[in-house]
């Protein structure tokens, strides 16, 4: 998860793809209760997917953390796959379903900080749907 992450931080999708070919077996899988990483690899690759503008595999990479919310629980990611489903459907030129996902997305953050940077951003990106 580490390399994908530097991987998609230095705008190298390809790469952040590779490091996560190994992770596809035990992506469901819990090794704690307290903390869990589960679906963590399925969220980043969603995002290497986003970063290769390849909107509807990153959009069946977000929509399996979104499908699996009992593994989930209250990760960050839950919310966020909410933003990268939005993006996804935007890149793939379907406002509609993008606009939906934002929704989803801003009602989970409805209490946060209005001048958090990741949801500023997708104000911002939600203003340019048409």
């Amino acid at each position: 998860m580490i390399r994908a992450g530097t991987a998609i931080h230095s705008g190298d999708a390809g790469r952040s793809l590779d490091a996560l070919k190994m992770s596809g077996r035990y992506e469901l899988g819990e090794t704690n209760t307290s903390f869990t990483f589960a679906l963590y690899p399925v969220y980043l690759r969603g995002g290497s997917y986003l970063a290769a503008k390849q909107g509807a595999e990153a959009a069946r990479e977000f929509q399996k953390v979104l499908d699996q919310f009992g593994v989930v629980g209250n990760e960050p990611i839950g919310a966020l796959a909410h933003l990268g489903l939005g993006r996804a459907y935007a890149i793939e030129g379907d406002p509609a379903k993008a606009k939906a996902a934002y929704q989803d997305f801003f009602a989970r953050w409805k209490d946060a900080e209005p001048d958090v940077p990741i949801l500023k951003q997708a104000k911002a990106e939600y203003a340019k749907l048409k």
